[in-house]
């Protein structure tokens, strides 16, 4: 029986510093050994959002002991691990050059190959953690700092179809639940406020709706939340807002994937037809619900990673190491912390594509 490759992935983009080890069976199929993840929700609740200098001391006080964490909860050894995968960007730079230096370092000491990971990139493969996951799949990318349909043709192979122009949509999420009175990190209870309101109350905008081609534009919903939510008397107006708001969003999503798919399949020789949907938004229910609705109406496969897998983590940093250790893909140990990385390095640089906030 061959040796498989163990792989050390690590993450520290943002406000999440986590660490985890991964392998795979025989068939090839990747095999999560732990995955450690330390929210920094307390650090940043009183500012209500995320201040970079407070994430990256956090990243510093907790990275060893999360890393330490990871290899002992995977019952291997230091000296199994074959290559060290850090998230490289896009992100905030001084929390990325934690998790960069010390996956450098880490691999320098064991004379272990280094690997950097697009972050975006990790999102992208995170399906394949607890699926079978063949190329090319439409990827709809959608979280706190980024929101994009992606035609992914295989490793390191993508073609952006449409970004958000302004906000993502996890950023409008977030931004909503602020206005509304909801402590940081708000973006989650929105979908829970919305099932004791009336999504018919509010009418709100849908910008580039019928425009743009699968383009999307947040940031004026996100106003109109804004001048609504100033007038707000009771309990029961704040539910009905949150409702339409969630209402509004499926209705965007539901229309722009429509116009994906069209896209998707001009541009590919499809002998199945897969929908990928990643990120820290393919966690609300209502969303993944609507699309896996709109996928059985259009003969898509729709795959999500499963919740826990959908927010940051280094499963999915140490998936795509994983898949570059196999093409022996690896990198020097002078790769720089690139705050801005997308995947399509050929498409126009717009505020979703490529850049965390």
């Amino acid at each position: 029986m061959s040796k498989k490759p163990l792989i050390l992935g690590i993450e520290s983009s943002c406000d999440e510093t986590a660490a985890s080890i991964i392998t795979e069976n025989q068939q090839g199929n990747p095999i999560i050994l732990s995955n450690i993840i330390s929210s920094q929700v307390e650090v940043h609740k009183e500012f209500g959002g995320v201040v970079p200098e407070l994430a990256a001391r956090a990243h510093m006080e907790k990275i060893d002991w999360i890393v330490q964490k990871a290899i002992d909860d995977s019952g291997r050894k230091i000296e199994e691990i074959d290559a060290v995968a850090s998230t490289a960007g896009p992100g905030l730079i001084v929390c990325l050059s934690v998790g960069l230096s010390f996956g450098k370092a880490f691999s320098l000491a064991l004379n272990k190959p280094f690997i950097a990971v697009n972050h975006l990139e990790g999102h992208a493969l995170s399906p394949k953690l607890n699926s079978s996951l063949n190329y090319p799949y439409l990827l709809l990318l959608i979280s706190g700092g980024h929101s994009q349909f992606l035609n992914v043709q295989g490793l390191g192979k993508y073609k952006r179809l449409g970004t958000t122009i302004d906000d993502a949509l996890g950023e409008a999420f977030d931004k909503t639940a602020k206005l509304l009175g909801i402590e940081f990190p708000g973006g989650p209870q929105i979908e829970v406020l919305a099932k004791k309101g009336d999504p018919k109350k509010y009418n709100l905008p849908k910008p580039i709706f019928n425009k743009g081609g699968c383009n999307l534009s947040f940031a004026g919903l996100k106003t109109a939340i804004l001048r609504i939510a100033k007038n707000i008397k009771t309990e029961q107006e704040k539910f009905d807002l949150a409702a339409s708001f969630q209402k509004t969003v499926e209705e965007i999503l539901y229309k722009k994937t429509k116009i994906a798919f069209g896209e998707f399949e001009k541009q590919n020789e499809l002998k199945e037809k897969i929908f990928v949907v990643a990120g820290g938004v393919a966690a609300n229910k209502n969303i993944r619900s609507m699309l896996t609705n709109l996928c059985n109406e259009e003969n898509y496969k729709s795959i999500f990673p499963p919740i826990e897998l959908c927010g940051d983590n280094a499963a999915m940093i140490a998936m795509v190491g994983l898949e570059k250790f196999k093409l022996k893909q690896f990198n020097n140990l002078d790769y720089p912390a690139k705050p801005r990385w997308p995947l399509d390095e050929n498409a126009a640089f717009l505020k979703g594509a490529g850049v965390q906030l």
